[in-house]
């Protein structure tokens, strides 16, 4: 329903797309000529002052009105200023050198101005006024978002098919939270596209004369938090010890069905800077048992793990795994935004003991997945961890624009990280995808965005 400046192609490369063109005038300074033409869902014609608007929204203290800073103003790190130069240039001037600005972008859509001042914060949350090429119909809260072609569709980024409206009338995302309900409503047809395709429903899907089975290298880091502000996980050894109760090849062989990619740091195989010498943690139950010995545990620990329900399946196996090492675990499924509240609290207290979880780097850059989730207090530290000589790496390593050494920056941080071990490192699986064959046009995205432009049915 929204469009950004830049967006990616399905090979992730970032091109403009509310953007006509992209100039880097200094190190510190970019500029973006906005397409004529673009019109918003309203009818209103989009202009340099919406994208401008747009940003200052995100980046300024108190920019979204009523005193509300945007929660994702980290995400543009170090922008100083956004302003209209030429009438349709929007010049973004930063602190520092950024060198990720760009990656960054196709995270931020743009908004109407006058629309967003009319119907507020409030309105925005239950509404919409896009530039996209889907408008929105109706949502149906826990159910499913309906919408309608755009038919004044601007086309998108020129680099990026179609030219113009989209191929459908109506699309669909309904939510079906059970995995097994998911397969058999494509199976049935009563949905043609489905995400989080379980492995071991890959050949249920492949056998069916309907349906295929697509995947692509995923950009997604799964791994567990441990709580280190809770009763046991603020002993390094328990730590050490639930590192080496789980076999991670097993269940990437198992469970997984061999799609994905094991990692023993937050970064995948696939991203800027990743370390390829980090220490491995062998997957050895007696050594567990020892460890949590040592910490005072000789008969094992009680602990609930947390977990979204379309990873259920995976989370159950990992937790017998540790209950087989002496960690006694029960999987507590939750819904995805009451978990990240008991444990994204950016420094507030946390009251579990493990939350099997993942954090996505689009970007395939360390600046979105790394400094979230592991410097004090981010708004994805969801172990309650802190170092301060990782928060150093972290922020000089966002503006280093010598590349060698920003490499080498992240590489010392991943090498504390592993041997802090704040989280247990799991893997980075393929995106998998169900897909009937009667879709033309569509193939999934690295970055995980269902984008529909150009999807057909037959």
């Amino acid at each position: 329903m929204y469009d950004g400046i830049l967006t990616r192609d399905s090979n992730m490369k970032v091109v403009p797309q509310i953007a006509q063109s992209m100039v880097q005038v200094s190190p510190t300074v970019y500029d973006f000529k906005i397409r004529k033409g673009i019109k918003f869902h309203d009818g209103s014609e989009l202009t340099a002052e919406d994208v401008k608007f747009t940003i200052d929204r995100i980046t300024k203290d108190g920019g979204m009105g009523d005193g509300q800073t945007s929660p994702r103003q980290s995400l543009m790190g170090p922008v100083a200023s956004t302003e209209i130069v030429d009438g349709d240039t929007v010049r973004i001037t930063l602190r520092e050198p950024w060198p990720i600005l760009p990656a960054m972008l196709p995270f931020e859509e743009v908004v109407s101005k006058a629309w967003i001042e009319k119907v507020g914060n409030d309105g925005a949350a239950t509404s919409e006024n896009g530039t996209g090429p889907f408008k929105l119909a109706e949502w149906r809260k826990g159910d499913a978002i309906i919408m309608d072609r755009f038919d004044d569709y601007y086309g998108g980024s020129p680099d990026i098919p179609p030219v113009g409206k989209a191929c459908v009338d109506r699309v669909i995302f309904k939510i079906i939270p059970e995995s097994a309900s998911r397969v058999a409503a494509l199976l049935a047809g009563d949905v043609d596209i489905i995400n989080e395709l379980p492995p071991f429903s890959v050949k249920q899907v492949e056998n069916n004369p309907d349906t295929a089975v697509m995947k692509v290298n995923g950009t997604r880091s799964f791994f567990i938090a441990m709580n280190m502000q809770g009763e046991y996980f603020d002993d390094p050894r328990v730590r050490e010890a639930a590192a080496h109760a789980i076999d991670k090849d097993l269940i990437i062989d198992r469970i997984l069905g061999g799609n994905a990619q094991r990692i023993e740091g937050i970064l995948s195989p696939d991203a800027f800077a990743a370390s390829t010498d980090l220490h491995r943690y062998s997957y050895d139950p007696e050594l567990s048992k020892k460890l949590l010995a040592e910490a005072g545990y000789p008969s094992g620990i009680d602990i609930t793990m947390d977990v979204e329900g379309a990873f259920k399946d995976t989370a159950e196996a990992v937790a017998s795994l540790l209950s087989k090492a002496g960690f006694h675990t029960k999987v507590a499924v939750g819904e995805g935004a009451q978990l990240a509240d008991k444990w994204r609290t950016k420094g507030g207290k946390k009251t579990g003991d493990m939350y099997f979880t993942s954090w996505g780097n689009g970007s395939l850059d360390p600046y979105d997945i790394f400094t979230p989730t592991h410097k004090t207090n981010d708004r994805g530290n969801s172990a309650g961890y802190s170092n301060p000589e990782v928060d150093k790496l972290l922020d000089e390593a966002a503006v280093e624009v010598d590349t060698a050494k920003r490499a080498e920056m992240y590489h010392q941080a991943e090498v504390i990280v592993n041997k802090d071990l704040p989280y247990i490192y799991l893997w980075v699986p393929a995106d998998l995808y169900g897909v009937s064959k009667r879709v033309r046009g569509w193939k999934p995205s690295a970055d995980s965005r269902i984008n529909l432009h150009d999807a057909c049915i037959e």
